[in-house]
């Protein structure tokens, strides 16, 4: 049984003191002290980890100046506080022992927008695609261009003064700032244009702004002798921008800009924006080695390009393997014969399409003479010029860096050098070193980045579970340091200092580091914001956090490697925070989108999942073992009694696997997580694996058990329709539904049955022995419909309509006696239940493809299961059986379908809404369907949506309405609204539930709507 996980981390007494203070003031945001919602943030995209005190989630300014306030009272002056936005920092910038202030749950609005003059006003949670969005219209986009744009937050951008590609035009973040609005540690508030007048003597924001003038002046001399004139020029305490040499005036926002919120909490500002160019154009240029790709790349530069982005072998090849090579393979097509080892990605941009016509004209036939002399290691360039195909490139981009944590094995490319800036023409020497100094230590890497700019991300692969490889990190990054200052670079170009901050003094020298402390202190004379990040404040004793501060790997490792191995969906995290991205059309993560809460993502839960591994482990739990009894063993009576009296303490007792059980009973088992994150961090299956083992100790609701068993329900139901649809319909029985069970909107039974429609067709019945004396040569003219629970019962008029179907198309169908498939027993945790399904499903369905007949099922989820849950469980046990969805087996065979006559082609389209596990799983999915109504002469455009919300039976739970309404309202709703519902399909059966829920229509799915055309 699991034992009860008690332990968790003691709140501080004088920060508890605070917290409540501040929750009986005039706060109006979230205040948080749950050990998981402490454990969500106590990560980020980089290694380390630090557990904080609390996290507070504040919805105004006041909000902000408040804790300011309440923190300068002496009893407070302990308490720190460091800023956070979308987690996305890869050097640990908001991690913090103290509070995490998270900024980008309520502060998200855009306050306004200024066309005319070309500048916009925001809070600070604002995402950067968010922004985008919103100017696009206006003919405008915020430049600096990062790769985390969908779920990077602007104050972040800020913090870290981000960049990206394109800067040599576009620059910094910095370089966009008008004027930002900070709330200091006292609570005082500047708006460094000083629009609002100047700070009131006496508060930390009058002094830090006269302190900070003054260094600037009377230390110019140094400060422009030590501050390198790169493009990506030094990020932290901006002394040398903050002076404008045209008119000598001093601006407080460059300082502000990459602070990493050690200096104050920025909660609005006001950015510039850039014009749309209306002239876009990509040369991806293919090299045979990626040494050579570095040394042509200025050669690429100097032909007046925007940018060059280069890639090398090893992110190309996990992009093949990754759901984003789809998009993108013909653009990045193969050399016949060579070897590509390495791109850059070379842009123009511009308004004067002419110009930049001409310039992609020089280039290409420059390319093509050292093609023909076969110089610079150059194999051949591809070119793109529609808008569709350039955003496909960069999407694969900006997913290497996620790309590069899916490497195979334990050890996995860390981010820690990976943002070196040197001269341009430096940069493939230093490369040559760099490469060399990992080489010596036998370690594999993966590069990208910006040439152009003389950065690249350079990633070696280790295990941080190791303490001896912890260890070469960190010698590692001594050396790097040595190595750019020797090609005249910085250690930190990019992505700010975080824990590389005990650099700093070796690179700025004592007394100009002395200077830096010195507005430090202005600033944040108690080190109260973010200690411990970029310096600290003169006179203290603070020290700077350091690299060899505590990592993930350090909690990872007191968990048994052979449960590591086995869990390694939730372990292999890397905190990337693709998950957390803003895209209301992207299938993942619907529960982290509708509650901004980052317990409910791939990411939250997988972190909640370490740290349970890790208790478990520490209380001397052999969790492998566990779950092979959970297999094994039968409920006793002891047991049920032991969680009866379990369950009636859960609310007394404080048990840390309650707060797992709350992130994961908010997932929808949607599976986008398990395609779309880089690493894929599959949830549904350590979910399911979780559930399975908290329920031995605390009892399931009774509507677990409804799920897990409606399938072996189901075909007894069906013997009397009408009795149960009228029982479903009385309204008592729907109150009793919803009280004692938990379930609402239960589905009716489809009437007539599916085998009263079926009775009059042209179905031969499955018997093997009688099949088995088809002709193996005839064999592909039949199929066989395999059933699934749903589309069977509640839908049927869906089989019959692909019966009819079938038979249109020239082709004989079989329909396959009903087999449960057991989805929903996996996805409630019933893994004994869904192990003996799957066992014998499997062994059925593998004696059906002995015939050699195509298998066919209409519903995608239940299909995929047959491929994946199954695999999981069964492994080698499942055997070899293929079950195709529709498109799967039409697409390739449009040829043999025969037709009487051509369809004429129809002016009007019918618009598709596809399962977000089919379009993710099967990312061909929605191209093939289209190519399918093509060839009958009906056009079929697919809808950019995310989930609709149903997931199953998520959608059904009382408890899980408003959460499934609010994820309906994201991407379905609005786009039912705009399209015509009667030309609308959807390939999921509870995706068209979902829709007959709330728009009182039922969609068809694609074969009806084909089958419709045909007989028209």
């Amino acid at each position: 049984m699991l034992p009860r996980l008690h332990h968790q981390s003691d709140i501080d007494p004088v920060i508890f003191q605070f917290l409540q203070e501040l929750a009986s003031q005039e706060f109006s945001g979230d205040i948080e002290t749950h050990y998981s919602s402490r454990l969500a943030v106590s990560t980020d995209n980089s290694v380390y980890q630090q557990l904080p005190q609390a996290v507070i989630h504040p919805k105004t300014t006041e909000d902000v100046a408040l804790i300011g306030k309440m923190s300068a009272q002496s009893v407070y002056k302990t308490v720190t506080f460091s800023p956070r936005g979308g987690g996305t920092g890869t050097n640990g910038q908001s991690l913090t022992k103290g509070i995490v202030v998270d900024l980008s749950r309520h502060m998200n609005n855009i306050l306004e927008i200024n066309p005319e003059q070309g500048w916009v006003r925001v809070q600070a949670g604002v995402i950067k695609d968010q922004l985008n969005d919103a100017v696009r219209p206006y003919g405008y986009f915020f430049s600096p261009d990062l790769s985390t744009s969908n779920r990077a937050t602007l104050g972040g951008m800020i913090n870290t003064d981000a960049s990206g590609q394109g800067s040599l035009k576009y620059g910094k973040t910095s370089d966009h700032v008008l004027s930002l609005q900070a709330v200091f540690a006292d609570g005082s508030i500047l708006e460094t244009d000083l629009s609002a007048g100047l700070p009131a003597q006496q508060t930390y924001a009058a002094h830090a702004l006269a302190v900070t003038e003054s260094v600037c002046r009377d230390k110019r001399a140094q400060i422009l002798d030590k501050f390198p004139p790169l493009n990506r020029f030094l990020t932290g305490y901006d002394l040398k921008n903050a002076l404008n040499e045209a008119d000598d005036s001093f601006d407080l926002t460059r300082v502000l800009c990459g602070a990493e919120g050690s200096l104050a909490f920025i909660t609005e500002a006001t950015l510039n924006l850039t014009p749309i160019p209306k002239a876009r154009v990509l040369v991806n240029v293919k090299y045979n080695s990626f040494d050579s790709a570095l040394r042509n790349a200025p050669f690429m530069v100097e032909a007046q390009a925007l940018s060059v982005e280069t890639v090398d072998s090893k992110v190309l090849n996990l992009a093949k393997q990754d759901i984003v090579w789809h998009s993108v393979k013909e653009l990045l097509s193969d050399v016949p014969g060579q070897e590509m080892q390495g791109i850059n990605i070379v842009e123009f941009a511009g308004q004067d399409l002419a110009e930049i016509e001409s310039q992609v004209q020089a280039l290409t036939d420059k390319l093509d003479e050292m093609l023909e002399n076969q110089e610079a290691g150059i194999i051949g360039y591809q070119v793109c010029q529609d808008l569709a195909s350039i955003n496909l490139i960069y999407n694969m981009r900006k997913k290497a860096v996620g790309l590069l944590g899916a490497a195979k094995g334990r050890a996995k490319p860390v981010a820690f050098t990976e943002d070196t800036c040197v001269p341009p023409e430096n940069l493939a020497d230093f490369i040559a070193e760099f490469r060399a100094l990992l080489d010596s230590k036998s370690l594999t890497y993966g590069m990208f980045g910006h040439v152009d700019a003389g950065v690249l991300h350079v990633r070696p692969a280790l295990d941080m579970c190791d303490p001896q490889q912890e260890a070469m990190m960190h010698l590692i990054s001594d050396e790097v340091v040595k190595l750019v200052a020797k090609y005249g670079g910085l250690m930190w170009g990019e992505h700010g200092k975080g824990y590389r901050s005990e650099y700093g003094p070796e690179f700025f020298g004592q007394e100009l580091f002395q200077e830096l402390r010195r507005v430090k202190a202005a600033f944040d004379p108690h080190n109260q914001m973010n200690p411990g990040k970029i310096c600290t404040p003169l006179e203290s004793d603070h020290q700077l956090v350091k690299v060899s501060d505590v990592k993930r790997g350090y909690f990872d490792r007191q968990i048994d490697i052979e449960v590591r191995d086995s869990f390694k969906q939730a372990m292999e995290c890397n905190g990337n925070g693709l998950c957390f991205n803003y895209e209301t059309s992207s299938p993942m993560c619907p529960s982290m989108k509708v509650t901004a809460d980052r317990r409910h993502s791939p990411k939250g839960r997988a972190g909640l999942v370490r740290e349970w591994l890790r208790q478990l482990t520490e209380h001397g739990v052999d969790i492998l073992d566990l779950e092979q009894q959970t297999l094994n063993s039968t409920l006793s009576v002891k047991t049920l009694i032991d969680r009866v009296r379990h369950a009636w303490r859960k609310e007394q007792e404080h048990d840390f696997s309650h707060e797992v059980y709350e992130a994961m009973n908010g997932c929808l088992a949607c599976k986008a997580c398990a395609s779309q994150c880089p690493i894929k961090v599959d949830v549904p299956s350590f979910r399911a694996r979780f559930l399975n083992l908290y329920h031995t100790r605390y009892p399931r609701p009774v509507k677990d058990y409804l799920v897990a068993n409606i399938e072996t329900m189901l075909p007894l139901m069906a013997k009397v329709p009408a009795i149960v649809n009228g029982a479903l319909s009385q309204h008592w029985v729907q109150r009793l539904t919803r009280s004692a069970v938990g379930y609402i909107d239960a589905p009716l039974l489809t009437v007539p049955t599916l085998a009263k429609r079926v009775r009059d067709k042209a179905l031969l019945p499955y018997h093997s022995e009688g099949l088995a004396q088809i002709p193996e040569s005839l064999r592909q003219d039949y199929v066989i419909i395999v059933q699934d629970p749903f589309t069977s019962y509640y839908d049927a008029d869906v089989v019959d309509d692909f019966i009819t179907l079938v038979i249109r198309l020239g082709k004989h169908p079989i329909l396959l006696p009903f087999k449960p498939n057991g989805k929903a027993q996996h996805v409630k945790g019933f893994l004994k239940q869904f192990t003996a399904t799957a066992s014998s499903t499997a062994a059925f369905l593998r004696e059906v493809a002995e015939l050699g007949i195509p298998m066919v099922g209409v519903d995608p989820a239940t299909v995929l299961c047959y491929r994946d849950e199954y695999q999981e469980i069964l492994g080698e046990q499942r055997g070899e059986f293929q079950v195709f969805s529709v498109h799967e087996w039409m697409a390739p065979r449009l040829s043999e379908f025969y037709i009487e006559a051509s369809q004429p082609s129809v002016a009007s389209p019918w618009y598709l809404f596809s399962h977000c596990t089919e379009k993710t799983k099967l990312p061909n999915s929605e191209k093939e369907w289209a190519m399918i109504f093509s060839h009958f002469g009906a056009k079929l455009e697919p809808v950019a949506v995310g989930c609709c919300g149903m997931a199953g039976t998520f959608g059904h739970e009382a408890d899980k309405f408003e959460m499934s309404k609010d994820i309906y309202g994201l991407s379905w709703k609005p786009n039912f609204e705009q399209l015509p519902a009667e030309r609308c399909l959807a390939t999921g059966y509870s995706c068209r539930s979902q829709v007959k829920r709330f728009e009182q229509i039922k969609p068809k799915h694609p074969l009806q709507a084909l089958l419709t055309h045909l007989q028209s």
